[in-house]
C-alpha cells in the first residue's frame, strides 16, 4: 500500500504556518489510474449527446490527464429496440408537434415519479449498474433526464459517485430533477432561478454555460477560410436543419434561392436525405453560389464564413453561434425546449424568428446594401442586444467547472470565478463482458 497526501489548505498565523494534511491509503494501481469521467446522454434529438461529446472534448483540453467516455445509454443496453423508439418519436415529433407540445407542457412541472423510474430501470436501464461498475468512474454527468434518474435511483440505492445534470437548454423541465443529483450545470441565470423555485438548494447549481467543442472556443479567419474552402468572397448566410436535418417552408425556400445572386448560401442539412435530394433537382438551386451539404464535422468553419445563420433554434447550435459571435434567424420553433431557447435568444438580441418571407428578404438586403467587408460585416451586422440582456458567454466554463468539482484542492488555484455566463429497452446481459473506457 502507498500514502498519498494532499495539502488542503493553509493560513499564515503569529506563531508560525498551520498546515492541514488529509491522509488516504491507496494501492499502486489506484495512484497510477487517470481520473475518469463518464457522460450518459440519449438520442433523442441530437443535442443531448453533443453537449455530452463537446464537454468531453473541452475537459480533454483543460485536464489532459482526464479519461472521458461518452455513451448514448438506451442505445448501448438496447441496440435493437432504442432505434425503433428513436425513430418512433422522430416521426411523431415531425407528424404531430402539437401532441409532443401538449404533453411538454402538461408535464412541464412534474418531475418523474417513482413508478416511472422503477418501469425505466427495469425495463430499459436494467444493466446500468454492471456499465458503471466496470467503468469505475470517478463521477457521472448525464445530459439527458432518463439516464439522470437512473443513476439518481442507484444513487439511492447506495451507489457512491458523485452525479452531475448538464442541462442543454435554455429553459429546464422538472423531468431534469432529482434529489441525488450533486451538481446542476446549467446554461443562464434565469434556469438557476427555475430551479430554485422547484426547491433546489442554490449551492447545487452552478452556472457555466452550455459547453461546446473546443472547435469553436476561437473564431477563424472568415477571408483565408473561404478562400480555403472555395467560397466566393460575399455576404454569407449558413442555413442549419440541425442532426436530423428537419424541413424549412417551401416559401422560405424560394425566398431564399432569389438571393443567390447576391448572398452565398450554404445548406447543411444533417441526415435529411429526402430534403437533400429534392434541392438538387429543384433548378432554382442548381446556382454556383449555392452548396447543399448533408452531416458534416466542420460546423465550426461554416460559421466562421458566415454572416448569418438561419436555424431552427437548437440549445447547442444556438450556443454554438453564440461563441462565434453569429447573429441567428430562427426558423419556427419545435414545440417544447425549441420554443423557450427562441425567446431566450431572441429577447436577448441574438435572433430573430422568421414570420415571413419578408424577415429573410430585410436581412439580406442589409447584408447586400453594406459596402461589403467580411471584417466590416463581423462588427456592422450583429444584432444589437438589448440593454442589460446581452450573454457574456465563456465556452471553457463548463469544462473549468468540471475540473474544478473533481480538484476542488486546486479550484482556487487554477480558476476564475465559477459563474461567468450572465444574462438577462430489454438488455443483453454484460456478465462476462468488459466494456474498455
Amino acid at each position: 500500500m502507498i500514502f498519498r497526501f494532499a495539502v488542503y489548505s493553509c493560513s499564515n498565523a503569529t506563531c508560525g504556518m498551520t498546515v492541514n494534511v488529509k491522509f488516504k491509503l491507496m494501492n499502486k494501481g489506484e495512484l497510477m489510474r487517470k481520473p475518469r469521467v463518464l457522460l450518459l446522454s440519449e438520442g433523442f434529438g441530437t443535442g443531448h449527446t453533443q453537449a455530452a461529446h463537446a464537454l468531453a472534448s473541452g475537459i480533454k483540453k483543460v485536464s489532459p490527464h482526464v479519461h472521458s467516455r461518452v455513451i448514448e445509454l438506451g442505445k448501448f443496453l438496447n441496440p435493437t429496440m432504442a432505434p425503433l423508439i428513436l425513430s418512433a418519436y422522430r416521426k411523431t415529433l415531425t407528424v404531430q408537434p402539437k401532441l409532443v407540445s401538449l404533453l411538454y407542457r402538461t408535464q412541464y412541472n412534474k418531475s418523474l415519479n417513482g413508478f416511472t423510474k422503477l418501469a425505466l430501470h427495469r425495463i430499459f436501464y436494467t444493466q446500468t449498474a454492471q456499465v458503471v461498475s466496470q467503468l469505475k468512474p470517478d463521477a457521472v454527468i448525464c445530459t439527458h433526464p432518463f439516464p439522470n434518474a437512473v443513476i439518481s435511483r442507484l444513487k439511492r440505492q447506495g451507489l457512491n459517485i458523485p452525479l452531475y445534470t448538464l442541462v442543454t437548454d435554455y429553459d429546464v423541465h422538472a423531468t431534469w430533477i432529482n434529489p441525488e443529483v450533486n451538481k446542476y450545470l446549467v446554461s443562464t441565470p434565469q434556469v438557476k432561478a427555475l430551479l430554485e423555485i422547484r426547491g433546489v438548494e442554490p449551492s447545487r447549481i452552478q452556472i457555466t454555460g452550455i459547453p461546446v467543442h473546443p472547435d469553436f472556443w476561437v473564431a477563424g479567419d472568415k477571408v483565408s477560410l473561404r478562400q480555403e474552402m472555395g467560397l466566393q468572397n460575399m455576404p454569407t448566410a449558413l442555413l442549419m436543419g440541425g442532426g436530423w436535418g428537419l424541413s424549412f417552408d417551401e416559401e422560405h425556400m424560394k425566398e431564399l434561392a432569389s438571393w443567390a445572386d447576391r448572398v452565398q448560401l450554404l445548406f447543411c442539412l444533417g441526415s435529411n436525405e429526402k430534403m437533400i435530394a429534392k434541392l438538387k433537382e429543384m433548378s432554382c438551386f442548381q446556382h454556383p453560389n449555392i452548396r447543399i451539404l448533408g452531416y458534416t464535422r466542420e460546423v465550426s468553419k461554416l460559421m466562421d464564413v458566415s454572416d448569418v445563420l438561419i436555424t431552427k433554434p437548437g440549445g447547442m447550435t444556438c450556443t454554438e453561434a453564440l461563441a462565434k459571435g453569429l447573429p441567428m434567424l430562427f426558423v419556427p420553433p419545435l414545440p417544447g425546449q425549441e420554443e423557450e431557447n427562441c425567446e431566450y435568444f431572441v429577447q436577448a438580441g441574438y435572433g430573430q424568428v422568421i414570420h415571413s418571407a419578408d424577415v429573410i428578404a430585410n436581412r439580406f438586403k442589409e447584408l447586400c446594401e453594406r459596402t461589403y467587408s467580411p471584417r466590416q460585416a463581423e462588427s456592422q451586422l450583429k444584432f444589437v442586444p438589448k440593454p442589460g440582456s446581452r450573454p457574456v458567454y465563456d465556452p471553457t466554463c463548463c469544462a473549468q467547472a468540471v475540473h474544478d468539482l473533481l480538484f476542488p484542492a486546486t479550484a482556487e488555484v487554477t480558476s476564475p470565478p465559477k459563474e461567468r455566463f450572465t444574462a438577462g429497452i430489454g438488455a443483453t446481459s454484460l456478465s462476462g463482458t468488459r466494456i474498455p473506457f
